[in-house]
């Protein structure tokens, strides 16, 4: 069997897709992008494409060094993009091959369901309580939320009480027995993370994540020393090197993303590295349905899985959504706030085709806003 043709996809509301062909006839599917940077993973995708096209697809281990190391300059999150796509589009072909789950190739599953959680938003307390009341109608256990919006560099004592109130509101709709995660997306300095995170406490979020951008994980230890609270990140961090640091300052929790960092042949290492410093995993995926299979994946051949992020209905989803481009819903069927163990080839999904043709052909042009604080001076988003 060889690889005959790969082709991408941009489609709404902020994806790439990209899909594998063999002269088999089996095809493979996998999701390269970088949230607001999608036509310049596309363009690096064409570039790899050159050295895969001719390829054995089962030899999935060593397309992957190949593709990670057969250039001389290496990492990145455009290159380690995509590579992700390819490589879940890999682990598709040789799952269906084997008629077997991606998931069983990797050791078989370790737990009979995912535990997922679901987005909230609002800038209110009280719009917040809303959104998490109908997430709470609609079975799920656990919910994330981003703390602020623009910070200052040493928030403000109103700042911090908009962060202390909207968690609050959301701890008093959940109750005890349900979960609140809190991004703070890197908005926040350390000393303002350090602050707030103290006053968090009390309200025992699952987490907060991101809190402060990667670029300042050396900062890491001190904060894991002085955090009452367990710290998550992982999103912008893209191979094993990467996750060394943050790991060995003692992050309870490793969040790679499975379309950024590698894929699943990295993820899968990033999940053992993580097992061996006592931190959990829970993969980053407000992307769309090839990501969240792909991570699914994982999340069932994974002993310290914890959670799994999705994006149905998720702010950034406008013109499109989860099950957009999928012709069966039931594998992101969640129940009880879980999705089910499946038993389907490959990466367990059937993408609809001619949906992704057809919203390839208008694309899309997403971009991050870029936010200022009232000096005008840039501020994190």
């Amino acid at each position: 069997m060889k690889i005959t043709r790969i082709e991408t996809f941009l489609v709404p509301p902020r994806w790439l897709f990209c899909r594998i062909e063999t002269d088999d006839g089996v095809v493979g599917w996998g999701e390269p992008v970088v949230e607001g940077r999608a036509e310049i993973v596309r363009t690096a995708v064409d570039v790899l494409a050159e050295y895969l096209v001719g390829q054995d697809p089962l030899r999935i281990q060593d397309h992957w060094q190949v593709l990670t190391k057969g250039g001389f300059y290496r990492g990145g999150p455009v290159l380690s993009s995509a590579v992700a796509g390819l490589d879940q589009a890999l682990w598709d072909i040789a799952g269906k091959t084997y008629g077997a789950p991606v998931h069983a190739l990797l050791g078989g599953p370790v737990r009979d369901r995912v535990r997922v959680y679901a987005w909230v938003g609002g800038d209110e307390p009280a719009e917040l309580s809303e959104q998490i009341a109908a997430q709470v109608e609609a079975g799920f256990t656990a919910v994330k939320m981003n703390g602020a919006g623009a910070t200052s560099p040493v928030a403000t004592a109103a700042e911090t009480a908009a962060v202390i109130a909207r968690v609050a509101a959301a701890r008093d709709i959940l109750g005890p027995h349900r979960d609140v995660a809190v991004d703070f997306h890197g908005r926040f300095t350390a000393a303002s993370a350090r602050r707030v995170l103290a006053e968090l406490a009390p309200l025992h979020p699952l987490f907060v994540e991101e809190p402060v951008v990667p670029e300042q994980g050396h900062l890491l230890p001190g904060l894991v020393a002085a955090s009452p609270v367990p710290l998550a990140t992982g999103e912008r961090l893209y191979s094993r090197s990467e996750f060394l640091p943050a790991l060995t300052a003692g992050i309870a929790v490793a969040q790679p993303d499975l379309s950024h960092a590698g894929g699943i042949t990295e993820v899968h290492r990033i999940a053992s590295l993580a097992d061996t410093y006592g931190a959990l995993l829970a993969p980053h995926c407000p992307l769309g349905p090839i990501a969240l299979a792909a991570s699914l994946q994982i999340a069932f051949a994974t002993p310290n899985f914890l959670i799994q992020e999705q994006s149905r209905g998720i702010h950034y989803n406008k013109d499109a959504d989860l099950l957009s481009y999928v012709t069966d819903p039931a594998p992101f069927r969640f129940v009880d706030g879980h999705a089910p163990l499946g038993d389907a080839p490959g990466l367990g999904i059937t993408v609809d085709e001619a949906a992704v043709r057809a919203a390839d052909r208008s694309g899309h042009a997403w971009r991050n806003p870029v936010w200022r604080h009232p000096d005008g001076s840039f501020a994190e988003w």
